[in-house]
């Protein structure tokens, strides 16, 4: 019997959309909705964004690197053995150690350990992975430590604390200086000839990091260090207050040693090593002074500038 029906022995054909005519998705895009113009795909933008520079530039495009901006109050990582077990000989303050497993224990490890042990710090075992996030891809050899953020004094509690101890007023300000070494090298001279503090600006200097503390050799245990949000608004406020403001200049006329300030309530302005000080602090500054130097060198370290200059204050103090 012609026509394949029920009693054709043959299976009946399947009713409905077949294969190819794309009938049997269309309960599966119901809801989805009408496929979105090409101006509203973000490939396409993006697409035709590289289109352009294509066309403005023969060089290739390449893709721009989103670099993120680290807060002031972030806690600072130090990363890798040797600078994890130097931060822990020098004291340097920490809040955790983060271990990787089934690291090398080698003997910097080993060491690294047993000081965080030792004097409270958490010991955090993480995978390699977490610890690649943590340290964003420095070089950490499974080791990591974490620095909490300092925490700065304001400007007047330098002052207040020279008051308090019945002393003349010493306060080392830093202008321009960005290298964390120096900060830690002039934090160890103003401990040893009896200064107050330092201040430093918020904004394009040096912080008081890791690499500081170690620099310091501990003394910013004892030292404070205060933040300006305007270097040149805090040193007229300093003035204001009775105290002068001595700034070092290669240029100045005025040898340190022949400055009659230097034993009365003082700020010690300490200028980058190439730039010197910025023309506004210089400006603000009582009083201008160099240190005198053979021809052969034309500038000293800040560090070593600084130190200078207060053996100079002291010695002229007794």
């Amino acid at each position: 019997m012609a026509g394949g029906g029920k009693g054709s022995g043959r299976p009946a054909k399947k009713k409905g959309p077949s294969k190819g005519t794309g009938g049997h998705r269309r309960r599966g895009l119901e809801g989805k909705g009408a496929t979105p113009p090409a101006h509203m795909r973000h490939w396409y933008k993006e697409r035709q964004q590289r289109a352009e520079s294509a066309t403005r530039s023969d060089k290739p495009d390449k893709p721009v690197r989103q670099t993120r901006t680290k807060r002031d109050d972030a806690p600072e990582v130090v990363a890798g053995r040797n600078p994890v077990v130097e931060a822990l000989r020098a004291h340097v303050p920490a809040s955790a150690l983060y271990v990787a497993h089934r690291i090398d224990n080698d003997d910097r490890v080993r060491e690294s350990i047993k000081m965080a042990a030792d004097r409270g710090i958490a010991l955090l075992e993480v995978t390699k992975p977490q610890l690649d996030r943590l340290t964003e891809g420095a070089v950490h050899q499974g080791l990591a430590l974490q620095v909490p953020p300092y925490e700065y004094a304001h400007p007047d509690d330098l002052v207040e604390r020279a008051r308090e101890a019945a002393e003349l007023p010493l306060i080392v300000a830093l202008d321009g200086v960005t290298d964390p070494r120096n900060l830690g090298a002039i934090a160890r001279s103003a401990t040893a000839f009896g200064a107050h503090g330092l201040l430093v600006p918020s904004r394009r200097s040096a912080g008081v990091t890791a690499s500081a503390w170690k620099t310091s050799a501990g003394t910013l245990a004892h030292l404070p260090v205060a933040r300006a949000a305007n270097l040149t608004n805090t040193l007229r406020e300093y003035r204001d207050q009775g105290l002068f403001v001595i700034g070092l200049d290669g240029d100045a006329p005025l040898d340190l040693a022949d400055v009659e300030l230097l034993s009365e309530p003082l700020v010690i302005v300490v200028g980058s090593e190439g730039k010197g000080l910025s023309r506004l602090v210089r400006e603000s500054c009582d009083q201008t002074a160099r240190i005198p130097m053979t021809t052969a060198a034309e500038s000293l370290n800040a560090g070593v500038a600084a130190g200078i200059a207060l053996y100079e204050t002291s010695r002229h103090r007794r």
